[in-house]
Parts: C-alpha cells; structure tokens; sequence
C-alpha cells in the first residue's frame, strides 16, 4: 500500500513540474538548434548571398549591373550551354525512371529473401569515390581497354576499336551509373507503402495485371517517380567531375563555372551562373516540397 502511494505521489510531482510555467518549448527547440542554424548560416547561406550579390556588381564595381544575366540569358554560346546542361539533365533523368522503376518493383514484389542483397548493391557503389566509378568507365571504354580488347583482339568482331570515350553517349552512361541508386530508392520507398489490396481488389473486379499496373500501382507511385526524377535532376544538373573526366564535347553551366574561375578569372560571371544553378535546384526543392506535402495530405 505505501509502494502504491509513492508511486502516486511521484507521478502527480511529475505532472506538477511538466505542468508548471517554465520556457516554452518552442524557445527551448529554438535554442537546441541554434548551433546548426549558426553553422548553416555561415557556412551556407553567407557564402551563397555573397556568391548571388557579386553577380549584381560592375565590373569596375561600381554599382548594379544586370548585363551578366542579359549576356547569359542572350548570347547564342550561353544559351547552348544553358541548354546543354537542362538537356543533359532530362536525359539521365528519364533514362534512370526507365531503369530505376523495373529495379523497385521487382525489388519491392518479388525479390523476397534477395532484396538485402540488392540494396546492398544498389548502396555499394555509393560508397565508392565518384572519382575512381568514373575512371572505371574509361578503363573499360579506353581504344585499349577491356571492352576493345575484347571486341576487337580476342573475339575479332570489329576491325578498329570503338570510339566512345569524349562523346555525350559516355557522359550520359556515367551519369546513370551515378545517379541510378537514387531513383530506384525513392520509387521502393513509394512503392513500399501502396496497399496491395487495391491491386487485388482491380483484378478480383475483372482487371488483368497490366491494366492493374497502368491503373492503380502506377498513379499510387507516382509521388516516388517525381521525387527520384527532381532529385537526380538537380544533382545532374550541377554534376562537374564526370564531364570533366569523360568529356563529350558539352559545354554545360558547372564546367563553365570551372573555366571561368580558372581561366578567365571572370569571377562575376561564374557567380551569374552559379546563381542561375541555384535558382534551378531551389526550383526542384520546392517542386520536391509541394509533392511531399500533397503525399503527407493524401
């Protein structure tokens, strides 16, 4: 009986301090996260303000200018580029919706016991430095490398090696290779949630599997399908390291920004491009946000 009134006494004590005025908890989140807020803002929000406003400087500096971005928005070189890298961008991205889906369905429906297996490969690569993926790809496309010692040497099937390396077919292949895993992950996850006796239900009411796909799986993933295509999007929209190393004759945003710090010195255009970047992923972002919350109110 005593244990029992201890017990009671402690458990309205407790009640009595939760229930006493104190710091809010808003104020008490607040200041939990004022050390990341501090650490994002000077380490990524000033650095990107500065990097936006010194588009807007002259050159002689002397005040405002807006001549960078009707240069950029005008002339034929910039326009290719600009459209080279949203060209770019749209390419990877289909081509991982087109591989990725078929990888999350199967990975979600019928790998069972192997699904582990496959998510570790799908991780695996991710692990790796996208530096030494992409050398990969020019060890197994060299004039002598695997691919062409194997065609040409040991088999005989073609008389000269194949010239893939420094065109936008091998760009676009490393993209995917990078880019894939993304994709693929924010479809499963989608896919993971959709109820199955909807389906069930389709093809009890006379559907066959293929218009219970079309139908009903397909418009529930959708959500995924947008999130993975913004995501690996954005990330191809600003991808530098590839296109260096594999070359295909693009010009995109990303390597003019490298030649205009490095080359030119024009660091005011290369703050004009990197804010047009910005301005697109900030774009996806908000695509990305309006989607979770129309999923979240579903």
């Amino acid at each position: 009986m005593r244990v029992v009134q201890a017990t009671t006494s402690r458990t309205a004590e407790i009640r009595k301090v939760q229930a006493s005025p104190g710091m809010p908890r808003v104020i008490r989140k607040t200041l939990l996260a004022l050390p990341a807020i501090l650490f994002l803002f000077v380490f990524f929000v000033l650095p990107l303000v500065d990097n936006s406003l010194r588009s807007f400087v002259a050159p002689d500096g002397s005040g405002f200018t807006l001549s960078r971005y009707v240069q950029l928005l005008t002339d034929s070189f910039y326009l290719r580029s600009v459209a080279d890298t949203l060209v770019l961008s749209s390419i990877v991205t289909l081509i991982c919706v087109l591989i990725g889906y078929p990888v999350a369905y199967y990975l979600v429906r019928h790998a069972g016991r192997w699904s582990g297996l496959i998510i570790f490969l799908l991780i695996a690569p991710l692990l790796t430095s996208i530096i030494m993926r992409t050398y990969g790809w020019q060890v197994l496309f060299a004039r002598r490398g695997f691919i062409n010692t194997l065609l040409v040497q040991d088999l005989g099937l073609l008389e000269r090696p194949l010239r893939v390396l420094d065109t936008p077919g091998i760009v676009v292949m490393g993209l995917v290779h990078v880019l894939v895993p993304f994709m693929v992950l924010s479809i499963a996850s989608v896919l993971q949630g959709i109820d199955r006796r909807l389906e069930e239900s389709a093809q009890l009411l006379g559907a066959g599997r293929l218009r219970t796909f079309f139908e009903v799986t397909l418009p529930l993933s959708l959500d995924g399908i947008g999130t993975g295509s913004i995501l690996v999007f954005m990330v191809a929209n600003g991808s530098f390291v590839t296109l260096v190393l594999l070359g295909g004759g693009l010009k995109t945003l990303p390597l003019l920004i490298y030649q205009q710090f490095n080359t030119t010195r024009d660091f005011g255009m290369a703050s004009t491009m990197s804010t047009v970047l910005l301005v697109v992923a900030l774009v996806c972002l908000f695509l990305q946000l309006r989607l979770v919350r129309r999923g979240g109110a579903a």
